[in-house]
């Protein structure tokens, strides 16, 4: 999920479409988010580690 919320923002970036950029960030804070609370090791949708 963080791969490609970076992937749309650099799109979104260099083609100028705003609405790319909105998802990337929205999906690479998700991802982030995601990833601290597997790493805390708290489980995250029914899994113990989130990758």
């Amino acid at each position: 999920m963080i791969i490609l919320g970076l992937i749309l923002l650099i799109l979104g970036f260099v083609f100028g479409i705003s609405i790319l950029w909105t998802i990337g960030v929205i999906l690479l804070v998700i991802g982030l988010i995601l990833w601290v609370l597997g790493a805390m090791g708290h489980a995250v949708g029914g899994r113990k580690h989130y990758y």
